[in-house]
């Protein structure tokens, strides 16, 4: 009777108007020695019930996101000629990677209150707690600022093409510098700023081949990674030595 009532009430919500097909270009990225970067190609398209409204804009809004970490922002000043730490904020969850890609400026093809509900900006996607500083938004700045120089915090506007209100794609290039993880990627609809449909999937970052196995053996037994890594730091300066000697003859 239950699982009746749950499917009676699930066929009487109306079905989004507009919703997100999505594809991407590659569904993992491994990291390796060369690892240098990498480009995913984020691609979809829009599929309607009814006749494209001509009373408001689209908008498409495409997020990828690092896994979140803590980090502790401080603010030196000068005293007695030396730089020292005064204040600090600490912010509970920072992605180490976010990018924020649009059909045109955010302000645009997104209102303030949908992206204080989603969290869809960069300053939203970061949650900050002051410790006894006012001037908290300061300090998310700084960080975006430091980031946004590391390439790991990007803002794309304009970035993502829509052809004819059906079909859209856009390239988030990821650094060099990446953090291993899942990265969440989020496609956004609006209309007139409001978010009418959100489409989320997952890629995987990972490290592959010696890389992964040099982690393991790190993490998991780090007495062994020590032997091992003293045993070749001997080798390569005996091989020194040794051909050193050859050159002098």
């Amino acid at each position: 009777m239950i699982r009746l009532l749950v499917l009676f009430l699930l066929l009487a919500v109306p079905a989004n108007a507009e919703e997100i097909v999505l594809g991407l270009s590659r569904d993992r990225v491994a990291i390796t020695a060369t690892f240098e970067g990498s480009e995913i190609l984020i691609f979809g398209a829009i599929r309607r019930e009814e006749p494209i409204p001509d009373n408001s804009e689209l908008g498409v809004i495409v997020t990828v996101a690092g896994p979140d970490t803590p980090v502790t922002v401080r603010r030196k000043d000068r005293r007695a000629g030396i730089w020292v730490n005064t204040d600090s904020i600490e912010v509970d969850a920072a992605p180490s990677f976010y990018a924020v890609a649009t059909t045109a400026q955010i302000e645009d093809v997104l209102r303030d209150v949908e992206d204080l509900r989603y969290r869809i900006t960069t300053r939203r996607a970061i949650r900050a707690v002051g410790t006894g500083v006012n001037d908290s938004l300061v300090f998310t700045r700084a960080l975006i600022r430091i980031r946004a120089g590391q390439d790991l915090y990007q803002v794309l506007e304009g970035a993502v093409d829509l052809e004819e209100e059906t079909l859209f794609r856009t390239a988030i290039t990821l650094p060099a510098n990446l953090t291993e993880g899942e990265y969440k990627a989020r496609i956004f609809l609006t209309r007139n700023g409001r978010v009418i449909d959100e489409y989320l999937t997952t890629i995987p970052v990972q490290k592959v081949g010696l890389e992964r196995w040099l982690y393991n053996l790190a993490h998991e037994s780090a007495f062994l990674y020590g032997l091992m890594s003293i045993a070749i730091a001997i080798s390569a300066g005996w091989i020194a030595s040794a051909a050193f000697s050859l050159l002098r003859r």
